[in-house]
């Protein structure tokens, strides 16, 4: 299925760095727990990160990619018990960027088609209220990816993107700022 029936942002195929940067930063937050698990979900997100280019061994770019991986699971996305306190109450979140995106190059990139956006996010959280309605609130946050839009960048199997096409390289933690 697709990454919209699923209830994810789907990753677009493109080589400009603030449309690719927007939808990362969407669907680090964007799922439905009724249409997934949490492990499904993140299992998609790991499809849209490529190797660290500034690590010349192959072997250093895999263990950093890892490692970027394990920090989106365990300090970016919605906890495990948060998720599992939605999906009790089939719940779901869309994320939208509500601000220009502030993108800054990565200094110690060689290429030059490393950079870092940050922006504003609003997360719309929406759960079943028990009796056959719905109820919704906003959360806001400020958020940072990096991402590769170069040569290369390695483009998802199975997929129409091509060496070129922006992918990430990390979420932070905390926002960074110029």
């Amino acid at each position: 299925p697709t990454a919209a029936d699923r209830g994810w942002t789907p990753e677009p195929i493109t080589t400009d760095a603030d449309t690719y940067i927007r939808a990362a930063l969407a669907a680090a937050s964007t799922f439905d727990t009724t249409k997934s698990t949490r492990e499904e979900w993140l299992d998609y997100l790991d499809t849209w990160f490529t190797p660290d280019t500034r690590f010349t061994n192959e072997a250093d770019q895999i263990a950093a990619m890892i490692d970027s991986q394990t920090e989106l699971r365990q300090g970016v996305v919605l906890p495990q018990d948060e998720w599992d306190s939605l999906a009790g109450e089939d719940g779901r979140v869309v994320a939208v960027v509500t601000s220009d995106v502030t993108d800054v190059p990565v200094t110690d990139d060689e290429s030059g088609d490393m950079s870092i956006g940050t922006a504003d996010v609003t997360l719309s959280f929406t759960r079943s209220d028990g009796s056959g309605g719905e109820t919704s609130y906003d959360d806001h946050v400020r958020v940072s990816v990096q991402v590769l839009c170069g040569a290369a960048s390695v483009p998802t199997p199975d997929t129409d993107q091509r060496s070129g096409d922006c992918k990430v390289v990390r979420y932070f933690t905390e926002p960074l700022e110029p």
